[in-house]
């Protein structure tokens, strides 16, 4: 397996139960070996009294190697079904271990793999620093071209891509998809995650259609390797759901969405967290259809599944809290909804940071609740700042800017700015015919609010 490469595996976890299964074996065994362990040490205390303490000076880096290895390979186990918070002090302590013992290759692991941990905790700034040592030491390590750095790349993109950080993370990825097109060909399997990663930061970015085709060009590879109940297979079909939801194509996002629910709740269960982004999309199309109740429903399991009793302080959560605002204003229940947005721009910010495009779409979504209570100068306050955001984190024609301009509209609109108005209305159309987008429900929506 490539060094860096554990993602893939960890993508690509076949069963939860298997893994499980394996984890219950090596503690079985270690608890037969419990004895005979005590007094193997016993004797190598002996012996090293005896010997002074040079034999242990001659064997410590290697003894450090095999728990470091052990330590990790655990981690590595309860990472594959999603259980980050049993394999954080289980990596973290091999990430010591390695860091004292004289294998940079296994240092460089243990960097990888904890950086690949922090980015799924949502902690993205020790990610990004453990992965930036990680592929220096790869660097020192490996020719220029080596897979190993591709791997490492690719999470690093993801890290970027989770911190708002779009261009670094084209770039991360492209620089990889360039490594490993030295030494694949485009339709070996082994390309099909670059093609994911880079399918999901055009999609952000407002590429729709480029996006579309990657994800076709990986589905095919994906469904000829894996086949379409494989769990990275499901994944996949997530993630393409969720583009659909955006360009309003919510036939096919329901079908992708619900194909992909089945297979993840037969290898991690039906209540599993890592489920929780694909109840999020069918909680986006019940609300497009206008089952406010049943997306609420999907809405609080996604909540219920991220932190179970607890304040939720991650991303998933934000995003799954700015979808029930949408609920309780397409409801009426706006007191409900300025609630909810408040609490997660609170989330957003506490987990992403002020200039994240996720808190300036909070900020655009208390904007429209403020206009509705006739709070206009604070409305007016917010929209200028999530579009500060967004126009720095985007280009001025991305489809999330377009929802700050429609929201603006309204508020000109409001104060009688007619002319005003009408020209945000059309520089909005604008934005949304470039991307030449299916946004009809969207663009009814907006008519609404503005009349």
């Amino acid at each position: 397996m490539y060094c860096g490469g554990m993602q893939h595996q960890f993508d690509c976890a076949d069963n939860r139960y298997l893994v499980r299964k394996v984890v219950g074996r090596i503690l079985r065994r270690q608890e037969q070996m419990r004895w005979t362990t005590r007094n193997i040490l016993a004797a190598v205390f002996c012996g090293l009294v005896v010997l002074g303490g040079n034999a242990f000076g001659k064997q410590s880096g290697r003894i450090k190697v095999h728990s470091s290895i052990t330590l990790r390979s655990m981690a590595r186990l309860y990472m594959a079904c999603g259980d980050y918070d049993k394999a954080a002090p289980l990596a973290e302590r091999a990430l010591s271990a390695a860091s004292q013992a004289s294998s940079e290759g296994e240092l460089c692991l243990c960097l990888i793999d904890l950086g690949y941990l922090y980015k799924n905790q949502g902690r993205l700034g020790e990610a990004e620093q453990l992965c930036q040592q990680g592929l220096e030491l790869q660097q020192e390590l490996y020719y220029a071209y080596h897979p190993y750095l591709a791997y490492t790349l690719r999470i690093l993109a993801s890290v970027h891509q989770g911190q708002g950080c779009y261009e670094e993370a084209l770039a991360d990825l492209e620089q990889a998809m360039a490594i490993m097109e030295r030494s694949h060909l485009p339709e070996d399997r082994a390309m099909a995650p670059f093609y994911v990663d880079m399918a999901r930061i055009l999609a952000v970015r407002g590429c729709f259609g480029e996006a579309e085709s990657y994800y076709l060009e990986a589905m095919a590879l994906l469904e000829q390797s894996y086949g379409p109940e494989h769990v990275y297979t499901a994944g996949v079909f997530g993630s393409m759901a969720q583009l659909y939801v955006v360009q309003g194509r919510y036939v096919e996002a329901e079908a992708l969405a619900n194909q992909a629910l089945e297979v993840q709740k037969k290898v991690y269960g039906a209540n599993h967290r890592l489920l929780a982004s694909t109840w999020l999309t069918l909680g986006k199309i019940c609300r497009a259809r206008e089952q406010f109740g049943l997306a609420e429903g999907w809405i609080r399991k996604v909540l219920c599944a991220v932190e179970p009793g607890k304040n939720v302080k991650n991303q998933i959560g934000g995003r799954a809290l700015l979808e029930l605002v949408e609920v309780y204003i397409a409801e009426g229940r706006y007191s409900a909804a300025e609630q909810v947005c408040n609490r997660a721009l609170v989330v957003l910010r506490e987990a992403l940071g002020d200039g994240h495009d996720l808190t300036a779409a909070a900020m655009n979504k208390l904007a429209r609740l403020y206009i509705l209570q006739g709070r206009y100068s604070a409305a007016a306050e917010l929209c200028e700042k999530a579009l500060g955001i967004l126009e720095v984190v985007f280009d001025e024609n991305h489809p999330s800017v377009g929802e700050v301009l429609w929201t603006m509209a309204q508020l000109e609109n409001e104060l009688g700015h007619v002319s005003v108005a009408e020209e945000l209305v059309e520089r909005a159309a604008s934005i949304r015919a470039n991307l030449q987008v299916a946004y009809a429900p969207v663009t009814k929506a907006r008519e609404r609010e503005l009349n």
